[in-house]
């Protein structure tokens, strides 16, 4: 790749404000950065612990959800085809339920609405959403393979718009020179 086009990958920005607006896609509120991602806990369906490090390699989206939330409902279907769309290119959709009844509560939920691609996965007591720093729910939070948090949006959005596919997909790749797995 050449220098000057590298340049453009670094520093292409998110769809001006009014051009993301009139798409009505949620891709305006996509506030992109560079931070290492927290140390964070969270269980699988079995109830073992897994954190960001047990995914090296991958590109993650955290969505950060609960049953009870209207916006996080009216998402789940776009995420889980997002997670369709991205199989087979190391990115994972990592849809963290707060929803205190567990296991029982989120997977009855993914069968009402047919979510056959997310994985089930819980924080019943919101320490990956209070490490993350998420001030309300729906939050999603995307981390590069490198285990840096490259961008969030709070609120709903169209997750398997193309817009914010094609954000996703660039915003996995860590920054020249970061490596490729969490450690």
């Amino acid at each position: 790749m050449s220098r000057r086009r590298m340049g453009l990958l670094l520093v292409a920005p998110a769809l001006p404000p009014a051009q993301a607006a009139a798409r009505g896609d949620g891709s305006e509120k996509l506030r992109e950065g560079r931070r290492p991602a927290p140390a964070v806990t969270f269980t699988d369906a079995e109830g073992r612990e897994h954190g960001f490090q047990d995914f090296p390699g991958e590109g993650l989206v955290v969505n950060l959800w609960a049953t009870w939330c209207p916006p996080c409902v009216a998402e789940m279907p776009a995420l889980d085809r997002l997670q369709a769309m991205l199989r087979g290119e190391r990115v994972r959709v990592l849809a963290l339920s707060s929803d205190r009844g567990g296991r029982a509560v989120v997977e009855a939920f993914y069968q009402r609405l047919g979510l056959r691609e997310l994985g089930l996965w819980l924080d019943p007591r919101g320490a990956a959403a209070r490490g993350l720093g998420a001030r309300g729910l729906p939050t999603t939070v995307i981390l590069d393979r490198a285990g840096f948090e490259r961008a969030r949006l709070e609120g709903e959005a169209e997750w398997d718009s193309p817009a914010l596919v094609a954000a996703v997909r660039r915003l996995v790749e860590p920054l020249p020179g970061e490596g490729t797995g969490r450690s």
